[in-house]
């Protein structure tokens, strides 16, 4: 049962750079989670979406406050799982590396690479959990498969295009990459590049929620003459992601609606951790206000 079963709500959904609202405002409730790991970041927003109970979070805050390598990812994965989420869907803005998936290509990556340093990228570390001792997940597939199962599918029904896979590198940032840096991740063999997929994919799967992610190329992120559809010339900026992610917003929320109205109400997300360690997790002691 949820902690907060009150506002419970079995789908999360995390927006990302451009996506700060997804709910009514007239009908949703307004959830301060506080968690062992600190404030999410910002308020969570529970209500009806597609037909279903879905809790949204804006991952770098209302309004793009948080910077990708300060934003608390335990405390964000945490409070949507104490609402009850069993599965998770996320949106992300990504630089395109890969010709094949040039700018406005929406991708379902399906592995990572990370690139990060510091970040917190567990729940268990002795602190919060500290019952639950050291748990070693199995990340082989970082994005839940059944998920990406649902999601194509629906994605596929709704005639929506869209690329069923990819390898996203994630970066420290908030700086963009260097050329060089580019053409290495490239060789690598990532397709798309992104500040914020890891670690929630860990996180989530480290309290047994899946996760799936739904990317939309803005960029070809440090430029490359094989990339036509952006020169050299062409600087890469926040302005034009998040220019480019407001004009694609009603095809990414059409298409999230799509995703989250497919997952079956009887899905159950992997077992990747004992579930009495991932219960020690969720006791701990919280606080939660509700608003109209």
């Amino acid at each position: 049962m949820s902690p907060h079963s009150d506002a419970a709500a079995p789908i999360g959904v995390i927006g990302g750079s451009g996506l700060y609202a997804l709910l009514d405002d007239k009908t949703a409730t307004k959830v301060a989670v506080e968690t062992p790991y600190g404030p999410p970041s910002s308020e969570v927003t529970v209500g009806t979406f597609a037909g279903r109970s879905v809790a949204f979070l804006p991952r770098h805050g209302v309004g793009h406050t948080v910077a990708p390598h300060l934003i608390n990812y335990r405390a964000n994965i945490w409070a949507l799982a104490s609402l009850g989420a069993k599965a998770i869907v996320t949106s992300s803005a990504v630089g395109g590396l890969n010709p094949a998936l040039p700018s406005g290509t929406f991708v379902l990556p399906d592995q990572i690479l990370d690139r990060t340093s510091g970040r917190a990228d567990t729940f268990f570390d002795g602190a919060a959990a500290s019952d639950a001792g050291v748990q070693h997940v199995a990340l082989a597939e970082p994005y839940c498969p059944e998920l990406r199962r649902f999601a194509a599918a629906s994605l596929s029904v709704a005639g929506e295009p869209f690329v069923a896979r990819g390898t996203t590198v994630v970066i420290q940032g908030p700086r963009f990459s260097t050329r060089a840096e580019a053409h290495w991740f490239r060789a690598a063999g990532a397709d798309i590049v992104n500040m914020t997929q890891y670690p929630e994919v860990s996180l989530a799967a480290e309290l047994n929620v899946g996760l799936v992610n739904l990317s939309f190329v803005t960029d070809n992120d440090a430029g490359d003459d094989s990339l036509v559809d952006q020169p050299r010339s062409e600087t890469l900026s926040t302005k034009l992601v998040l220019d480019r992610m407001a004009a694609a917003e009603p095809r990414l929320v059409a298409m999230i609606s799509a995703i989250v109205a497919g997952i079956p109400d009887g899905y159950k997300p992997r077992q990747l951790v004992p579930p009495d360690a991932v219960a020690a997790v969720l006791a701990a002691t919280v606080k939660a206000t509700m608003t109209a």
